[in-house]
Parts: structure tokens; C-alpha cells; sequence
């Protein structure tokens, strides 16, 4: 009796949880394994968004412990359905000077919600396509490192712009 009480309080919070997410259109995560390899690149298939309406998007990074490097490049290919894709190289602070993550979370992992684009319409018909890789670098080299540590997961959001 009392496991069933405990699981409809769970399923009480969780729902109470997701349903005050009103902005959320679209939230995926890519789990990275290994490291992240230098040639991966993670595809999200955004599908068909209203075109009516306007949006902000956002890159989700979960990190831990093992990376190594207060800075995050990105590349980033934003493909739209009549074939034209729209490059973008970005640089984000994942750690503070002295050290600390600036992401969320309890123990070892950290989330970090990383502005991509504001206030973006999808004008074109059909499905939309956002492509991730990191294009991350040792100092004075120009060779990319190869198995990047310490990602977990990316992920990609889309939230109504309410205003």
C-alpha cells in the first residue's frame, strides 16, 4: 500500500513537472559515449514547425568531471528543407575562472542550457534538420582533438518565443 501512495506522489510531481514546461516545442538529447569523436556529428530532425510562429533555440550540454577545458566549440549546420544550410561556428564558457561549472545539477554531472539562435521563424515547408560537432583545439594547434572527454550528452531545444 505504501509503494503505491510513494509512485502516485512520483507520478503526481512528475506531471505537475512537465506541464509547467508550456514554452517546450521540441527537446532532444544525443548521449556521447567514449568521448566525442572529432568527425561525429549529431543530427536532430526538428520534423515540421509552425511557420507562424517565432522561436528560441538552445544547444543542452551535459558534461562531467573528466572535461578538461573551461571553453566549448561548436560548428553547428542549421538545415533547412529546400536544401539551404546555414553554418555557424560557436564558442561557449562552460566553467568559471576559478574553476567551477557554470551548469546545473547535483555531484558530478553538470547541465548547461547554451543560447543558439533567438527569436527564429521557420518559413520554409518541411522538416528541419540541426547538425552538432565539436571543433575543439589544443592551443597553437590546428589539428582538432580527436576523442574530446568529459561530454555526455548534447542535446537541442526549441521553446515558443511568448512575447
Amino acid at each position: 500500500m505504501r509503494k503505491a501512495a510513494v509512485f502516485s506522489i512520483f507520478i503526481g510531481l512528475f506531471t505537475l513537472i512537465v506541464s509547467c514546461d508550456k514554452k517546450r516545442v521540441y527537446d532532444e538529447y544525443e548521449p556521447i559515449q567514449g568521448g566525442w569523436e572529432r568527425d561525429s556529428t549529431l543530427v536532430f530532425n526538428l520534423g515540421e514547425l509552425d511557420s507562424l510562429q517565432n522561436y528560441n533555440l538552445f544547444i543542452n550540454v551535459r558534461n562531467n568531471k573528466d572535461y578538461n577545458y573551461r571553453n566549448l566549440f561548436l560548428i553547428t549546420e542549421m538545415r533547412f528543407p529546400q536544401g539551404k544550410v546555414v553554418t555557424d561556428t560557436l564558442e561557449y564558457e562552460m566553467a568559471a575562472p576559478d574553476g567551477s561549472w557554470l551548469g546545473t545539477g547535483f555531484g558530478d554531472v553538470k547541465e548547461s542550457k547554451l543560447w543558439y539562435k533567438e527569436n527564429v521563424s521557420f518559413t520554409e515547408p518541411g522538416e528541419y534538420k540541426i547538425a552538432i560537432k565539436q571543433a575543439m583545439r589544443k592551443n597553437d594547434q590546428v589539428e582538432g582533438i580527436k576523442n574530446l572527454e568529459g561530454i555526455t550528452h548534447i542535446g537541442f531545444r526549441i521553446e515558443e518565443n511568448l512575447q
